[in-house]
């Protein structure tokens, strides 16, 4: 799309909103229809928008829109709060998954059986207006894959601002005092905090700044205000590589069918940072394969073995497959995000730093520092330190961090729950990204843990440190 489509593009969204006013504008709840198909959903939920100005607390400020969905808990248990769910990200949206996330059975163990949840999409995002998308693009969270792709994000970025958006307000500090709004236009004394991944980060910035009213929190793979997205992040992914190879070297099976696993992949990557790969008429290049090894680390360590395999073998098709679907993110939330709050305490240069005799890291440098250069051409406002410092609470918080996670590894939960008093922090052995929705023993802590905060949760339902990691070869 064109800088002038994105203009247009922009426009019309900023149009979605509600009109300035002479003053500053006090937030309120319209409830509304829900989207999505409920038909199958048996708890009762409501939806609505939380309106609010977009410059908080300015006068003349025009307002946006917050999408919400609030699902009734199915068997209530008296005194317990509502629980926020914040998502993931930057970028990412929950409120049109709702009805299938409700659907699965997994789901309905934790989400609304004693408390009531809150659903929302951060501003700039999902169902929220505006929504900072830039068609077109590919983005993850290793960085744009190519120069096009971080040049077309940076004019799309600066296509919303010339329509009037103000790109200082879409990050942690202004949805951390959305949550606070919504809880007291909802007039909730109370609630609880459910963040996963980058929804920890929010959760951190309502711990440390705004914390009125919260009474519980759950970080699910936390990632926390101090730590670094870019430098040292090649090496996240790397090191997180390793462990599932290593892991696969410790079973007879996985390391029969996919001998020297380690040494073969890092053969690989040399040969992808020469140059572009072409395999069956299409080409990739070592930022592909990079964002690919990234993702799947997340979210698939029980196949990556197998899928290396391919890979090292000449099929390009988990490749393909990824590239093919790289458009999860809006991507214009996800750079405002990074640029006011991550990347402004990072060195562009410094991104290589660790990676320089690892070229498994190497493959990510290039996109990871794609958004050091986006954040050079656009403008977020005046950035604070304070976003970079360590969290000190006293909220009752419990950490749930996977041994496997590229992004947000164990060591940095570990650290940051230092500053948090009384927490409780959980490993989950061989577990991956996203703790809470792959294993039932952390939803049951949850569960348990929001029941109540002041109590040790039950770690006997765990893995043992030692346990073999199951793989998936067929």
């Amino acid at each position: 799309m064109s800088p002038r489509a994105w203009i247009i593009a922009a426009g019309a969204l900023a149009g979605l909103a509600l009109a300035g006013s002479a003053r500053a504008a006090e937030p309120v709840f319209q409830p509304g229809t829900c989207v999505g198909d409920y038909s199958a959903v048996t708890q009762k939920v409501d939806c609505g928008r939380l309106i609010v100005d977009e410059a908080r607390g300015q006068a003349g400020s025009r307002r946006i829109s917050v999408a919400v969905a609030i699902v009734r808990a199915s068997a209530p248990k008296p005194g317990l709060p509502p629980v926020v769910f914040l998502h993931g990200g930057p970028g990412g949206d929950v409120v049109t998954s709702v009805p299938k996330t409700l659907q699965r059975a997994s789901a309905r163990e934790y989400i609304a059986v004693d408390q009531d949840w809150i659903f929302i999409d951060q501003r700039g995002g999902g169902l929220s207006e505006p929504k900072l998308d830039c068609p077109g693009t590919a983005l993850t969270d290793a960085g744009p894959p190519s120069d096009r792709d971080a040049a077309a994000i940076t004019a799309c970025l600066q296509a919303f601002r010339a329509s009037g958006v103000d790109l200082s307000r879409y990050n942690a500090f202004e949805v951390a005092r959305d949550v606070q709004d919504l809880r007291r236009a909802l007039k909730l004394e109370w609630i609880d905090l459910f963040g996963g991944s980058y929804g920890t980060r929010i959760e951190a910035e309502i711990q440390a700044h705004v914390p009125e009213g919260v009474r519980a929190v759950v970080q699910d793979s936390p990632w926390p205000p101090e730590a670094d997205w870019t430098v040292g992040g090649p090496e996240m992914v790397s090191g997180s590589i390793d462990i599932v190879m290593a892991k696969c070297a410790m079973v007879a099976e996985c390391a029969s069918r996919y001998p020297d696993l380690k040494a073969k992949l890092a053969a690989v990557a040399e040969r992808w940072l020469a140059g572009p790969q072409t395999v069956g008429g299409k080409t990739y290049t070592a930022d592909d394969l990079g964002g690919y090894l990234m993702d799947a680390s997340y979210f698939n360590a029980a196949y990556l073995p197998r899928e290396l395999w391919k890979i090292i073998g000449g099929d390009l098709s988990p490749v393909e497959s990824f590239v093919e679907s790289r458009d999860y993110y809006s991507e214009g939330q996800f750079m405002t995000h990074l640029c006011k709050e991550e990347l402004p305490f990072e060195s562009r240069s410094a991104v290589a730093d660790g990676a320089a005799r690892d070229p498994v890291a190497r493959l990510i440098v290039a996109s990871m520092q794609r958004m050091h250069d986006v954040c050079k051409r656009i403008d977020v406002g005046a950035v604070n330190p304070v976003e970079n410092l360590p969290v000190k609470t006293a909220i009752p918080t419990l950490f749930l961090a996977a041994e496997i996670d590229p992004g947000c590894p164990p060591d940095l939960t570990r650290a940051a729950a230092k500053g948090y008093a009384g927490s409780q922090v959980v490993i989950v052995t061989n577990a991956t990204h996203g703790v809470t929705s792959r294993n039932p023993c952390a939803r049951r802590m949850v569960r348990d843990f929001f029941a109540d905060p002041s109590r040790p949760v039950d770690r006997s339902c765990l893995p043992a440190d030692n346990a073999p990691m199951r793989f998936v070869y067929d």
